[in-house]
């Protein structure tokens, strides 16, 4: 018998209302993610890629459950945490962390590092006295920072240094997932790779489960087992990062990689077909598919019919009318 995912998401919908008027009555709604599915094994990274304003982030504290579903799953370790509120939900939150992009604000300036790491360990029940102390010293050691920092205040960190500290507190609890939202974008490029590569050595050694946000393709293809392309609230394709990048199948995902910078001067670019438009509201998204009003292969199909994420090839998942399950594809030709 398997395991179950580390992290489960089936069909998860948020919607937020829209109140207008002076009652405030609402008048819509905002489907900032709308029916989502996903799941993480242990030791997997699941990387979530797409535009800004796609519902990535939304995905990710929803189920963190720092905002509640408007319907759907959530499971952690093959229990439902969907519903689950206070007391009840207090034993699973040890069991799923987060990393935020913003290392300095999602830290507590008034208290030192050793203070924040170690902080979690007390209100789990986990550690107290020396033994807390040791086990956050073993902390700092683990991510690269000198367990004589632990009396040193956030400021009197880098940006680098700082994102340790949040990955170290964190780890501090032993999770099974962490959700990781832009974890290194506020970074500079040469401490992006130091973090990503502690990221991937506590994964092989913790057996974590990362559920990996950001929309920069260079990052995904270095840390992610496989990726999940978002737009307008909807996954429209899921595959391994090897097949995703070298054998694109939805429109949207080929130009993603298109529109990616290359980093070779010498190397020319084929030509690509580039998007029109911007990307709709998700007050009022399109009918159908949601990305026929920008697609250069849309058929007249794409206007009516919504197509479903489905399986085009083993660990292959792609909702595209062009690309039916068991099935020659048709050929990606622009439309007049």
């Amino acid at each position: 018998m398997s395991e179950a995912p580390s992290l489960e998401v089936r069909n998860l919908v948020k919607h937020f209302p829209i109140h207008s008027g002076l009652l405030q009555r609402r008048t819509g709604w905002v489907r900032a993610v709308d029916g989502v599915s996903f799941a993480i094994k242990r030791g997997e990274t699941l990387g979530l890629v797409g535009e800004s304003g796609c519902g990535k982030s939304t995905v990710g504290k929803t189920v963190l459950k720092l905002m509640e579903p408007s319907s759907g799953q959530i499971l952690i370790e093959g229990t439902d945490v969907t519903h689950l509120a206070g007391g009840a939900m207090w034993p699973h939150r040890r069991r799923i962390q987060t990393v935020f992009q913003d290392p300095y604000s999602s830290l507590n300036p008034r208290l030192t590092a050793g203070t924040i790491v170690g902080e979690p360990l007390e209100n789990f029940g986990l550690a107290k006295g020396s033994e807390k102390e040791a086990r956050v010293a073993a902390l700092f050691e683990r991510v690269g920072l000198r367990p004589d920092a632990m009396n040193r205040y956030t400021h009197e960190f880098s940006g680098g240094q700082r994102q340790r500290l949040g990955i170290a507190k964190a780890l501090s609890v032993n999770p099974d997932v962490i959700v990781a939202d832009e974890p290194v974008s506020a970074l500079d490029v040469s401490v992006q790779a130091q973090v990503l590569n502690l990221m991937i050595d506590l994964q092989d050694e913790y057996r974590l489960a990362y559920l990996f946000i950001s929309h920069d393709l260079a990052v995904m293809r270095h840390i992610s087992h496989r990726i999940a392309v978002m737009y307008l609230g909807r996954i429209v394709e899921l595959a391994d990062k090897r097949t995703l990048f070298s054998a694109p199948q939805h429109p949207y995902t080929e130009a993603l990689l298109a529109a990616a910078p290359v980093p070779d001067p010498k190397r020319k670019k084929a030509g690509r077909v580039v998007l029109k438009g911007d990307v709709p509201s998700p007050a009022k998204p399109p009918s159908g598919c949601h990305f026929h009003t920008r697609c250069p292969y849309a058929l007249p199909v794409c206007r009516q019919q919504d197509p479903p994420l489905i399986e085009v090839a083993p660990g292959h998942h792609v909702a595209c009318l062009r690309r039916p399950a068991g099935g020659d594809p048709v050929p990606l030709t622009p439309t007049a």
